[in-house]
This record gives structure tokens, sequence and C-alpha cells, in this order.
């Protein structure tokens, strides 16, 4: 799936065609195979004037297109163009050779985006902190454990000790974002409540939703810094 060839802007119209409910009730339709006009409109219980903007619309934005059928060639026949559809997905919007996670005394939210990471994509994943405690919070490694991640080798580093010019920097923190090197390039920053000064289960667990949701939207759009 290659949502790169798709400039913004042709990406922009794909969306902006789907913004309707027909029109997505057509494309929901085709996905299974393609369509004659006149089943469309009877399909959808549509008039046969709305099926024909609708189809318009859908065709300039390069979603459908239309074939002529081979037996009856009166008949038109609509299909999906799956280039396209595959368009609305999310490019790819950064590569990197390795992810590391930061927060400021990488003994929470840092040492479990790392672990989580590393299930979830093939880009290699660390952990560091700008200012390191002593060890890992004893929290973060039962919540660790709950979920099934080991967290048996798990020590904190600082990220002047990690860190490499072409990695991905991710700040899991407001402060670890504000103390990271602006020289630092790729960076992103999460802003994730820290759970220590409230020091319950509970908090550990809402730090762990939050991470893992985050990299399950961002590890499908990382690609690997391909080696020169």
């Amino acid at each position: 799936m290659n949502t790169e060839r798709f400039t913004r802007g042709q990406r922009a119209r794909i969306h902006a065609a789907l913004g309707d409910p027909a029109r997505l009730a057509i494309v929901d339709t085709l996905v299974a195979g393609d369509a004659a006009p006149g089943e469309l409109g009877a399909a959808l219980d549509l008039p046969t004037n709305l099926v024909a903007h609708h189809l318009k619309v859908l065709e300039d934005a390069g979603l459908v297109v239309r074939t002529r059928s081979e037996g009856d060639r009166r008949r038109t026949y609509v299909r999906l163009e799956p280039d396209a559809l595959a368009a609305i997905a999310t490019p790819a919007l950064i590569a990197a050779k390795r992810v590391v996670f930061v927060c400021t005394q990488n003994s929470a939210r840092s040492q479990l985006a790392a672990a989580i990471w590393s299930r979830r994509s093939h880009v290699p994943a660390v952990s560091a902190g700008t200012e390191p405690a002593e060890r890992v919070h004893p929290r973060a490694i039962k919540v660790a454990r709950r979920h099934g991640l080991d967290p048996s080798g798990w020590h904190t580093s600082h990220l002047r000790e990690v860190a490499k010019g072409n990695d991905l920097l991710i700040a899991v923190c407001d402060n670890a974002h504000e103390h990271l090197p602006s020289s630092q390039r790729p960076q992103l920053h999460w802003s994730i409540p820290d759970p220590a000064p409230i020091d319950t289960d509970a908090a550990f667990e809402a730090a762990y939703a939050e991470l893992a949701d985050r990299i399950d939207r961002l590890a499908p759009a990382l690609t690997t810094r391909s080696k020169r």
C-alpha cells in the first residue's frame, strides 16, 4: 500500500468526497464488488439523479472508475480504485532506525513505552531520562507484568548515554520535552501525565493505556530509515 504517491491535496479531495453519507454508502457497497449505477440506486434507495451526482464526485476524486460491459455494451459498471481508497490511510510520517522514548526520570512512562513499542513495531526502541532516577518505579514493573511485558532487564539511563543523532526522540512527558536538545531531530512530544505523584495502580494503568493507544496510532506510520 503506497500512500506516498498521493499529494496532500489529492488525499484531501478523497476525504472530502467521502464526507457525504450517501457517497460513503456507495463506497461501502463497492468494496464487495462492482455495480451498475442503477444497481447502486436500488441497493441504497437513491434516485437516479443523486446516484449520478455522487458518482461524479467520487470519480473526480479518483475513488471510482466506470467500465463498459463486455456483454451489453450499453451498460456501465462502477468499481473502486484500491490505491485511491488506500490513500485515506495515514502515510508514513517519519523514517527512523530507532525510537528513544524519553521522560524525566526514565522510571515509568518511557520504560513502558519502549516495551509496548517493541511488541507493535519492528523498529527498535529504547528508553532514557533527562534526570534518571536510581531505579524503575515498582508500580511500573507491576503494570508491565500485568500486561505480559518483561521488565527484568529494565534499568535507568541518561539520555546523553543513549541517544544517537539519527534517533527519533519521543518525549512522553512535558518536562522532558522542554529539556530535549533543540538540535536533535526528529522528535515528537506526547503530553502524558506522570503517574508517580498519584502513586496508585490506577494511575499507572492509565499511563499504560494512553501510551498503548498512541503507539498503536504511530507505529504503522513509521518506517525504517533506509541504510545508505
